[in-house]
């Protein structure tokens, strides 16, 4: 009987064990390529048991691919981007990277902090955007961890010294992404300081859940708010909030992107060339991640669920591909092949005290969560 027992017992050993790496994501680390100085750019793999895969490069810490499988099992690379490290490094227009120290738009790169001056390099027509003109996309980050099993994850560190851009403090930032079995893709970035400076981090990714060659434009998006925050002509913010209600803004109920993105009714599509604008989610940043938007490509069926704990998205229809750029297997990316979300603080937060503070003290960190929740619809 003790026999038949133990037999039993290792039966269900081995069978738990040949279940588990099946259901255990993994993860892969390998070289990228090399920047023209010499150095070393990383990838990391994230894959899990669902036929998801998840590339990040160690150059900007960023997305450099996602395959994700449709309704009948085929997957794709729904991530735009480059195949090599050279696409990066010769046109990178931000591809699934990290934008900081502060992503978004400052005001003729000036602004105030507890009474003192500073300025940072303009890089957008007469604003600084994503941290200037060299941010944290155009630094290689250290992996400092990675972990296998039910979520499989790595973490890259950066730490930018006092004055780097112009800002102030040495920012030390962690950025985190991880996937689980349930296609959850988490990116989680945690910065300290040790003086008070200004920091609104994000994730630039530009996806096509249809895949190479669609257009990003029939995507069904909504997004769960009733304001916007409207800009002038050179996309900074005005200070107010306006009501979505019977504008091209409202995506309250899924709406094709391309339904109203070329209306000429309302001169804040014209500024963006379509949508580059901040939609008011929250009210500030949160303990727990609320729903920020949710995508769906009827006709593969991939979806996503981006979750955050940020109160601003920042949604982006891809307005300024123009075409000159060769992307992924000689794909031509032009105007409306991909969308951005960036969940984060508002654009101009730090010259506009009534938006959400981008402020960051000693002693303090900062945390911004952000999580895709990839799904696929029946027929």
């Amino acid at each position: 009987m003790l026999k038949v027992i133990a037999n039993a017992a290792l039966l269900a050993t081995v069978a738990a064990t040949a279940i588990t790496p099946a259901l255990a994501a993994e993860v892969k680390r390998e070289n990228f390529g090399k920047l023209p100085d010499g150095r070393t750019v990383e990838a990391v793999t994230l894959t899990n048991g669902k036929g998801m895969a998840v590339r990040v490069m160690t150059l900007g810490a960023s997305i450099q691919s996602v395959m994700l499988p449709d309704r009948s099992g085929k997957a794709v690379d729904v991530a735009i981007g480059y195949d090599s490290l050279d696409g990066y490094i010769k046109a990178p227009e931000f591809f699934g990277a990290t934008v900081g120290r502060v992503a978004n738009r400052i005001a003729r790169g000036k602004f105030s902090l507890d009474g003192k001056a500073y300025t940072v390099p303009v890089n957008n027509g007469v604003n600084s955007l994503h941290g200037g003109t060299k941010g944290f996309d155009k630094v290689v980050w250290t992996v400092r961890a990675v972990k296998n099993g039910a979520e499989a994850s790595v973490t890259m560190r950066y730490t930018s010294p006092d004055g780097d851009m112009g800002y102030s403090g040495t920012l030390t930032t962690d950025a985190t992404y991880s996937l689980d079995e349930q296609n959850r893709l988490r990116i989680t970035y945690t910065a300290t300081t040790d003086k008070p400076t200004v920091v609104n981090i994000s994730n630039h990714a530009y996806w096509n859940l249809a895949g190479p060659g669609r257009t990003a434009m029939d995507h069904l998006l909504t997004i769960p708010a009733d304001r916007f925050t409207p800009t002038d002509e050179t996309s900074i913010p005005l200070g107010e909030h306006r009501a979505v209600e019977g504008t091209v803004f409202d995506f309250r109920k899924p709406t094709p992107v391309g339904a109203r993105v070329r209306s000429g009714d309302d001169k804040q599509m014209v500024y963006g060339r379509g949508y580059d604008h901040n939609w008011v989610v929250g009210q500030g940043v949160t303990k727990d991640e609320h729903m920020m938007a949710r995508v769906v490509e009827p006709t593969s069926g991939r979806g996503f669920e981006l979750w955050s704990n940020q109160p601003g998205l920042q949604f982006y229809s891809g307005n300024f591909m123009d075409g000159t750029l060769t992307g992924k297997s000689g794909q031509i990316y032009r105007e409306g092949d991909a969308l951005v979300f960036e969940p984060q603080l508002f654009p101009d937060s730090p010259n506009q005290p009534q938006f959400p503070s981008v402020r960051l003290a000693p002693g303090q960190t900062y945390r911004n969560v952000m999580t895709y929740k990839f799904f696929v619809t029946a027929e």
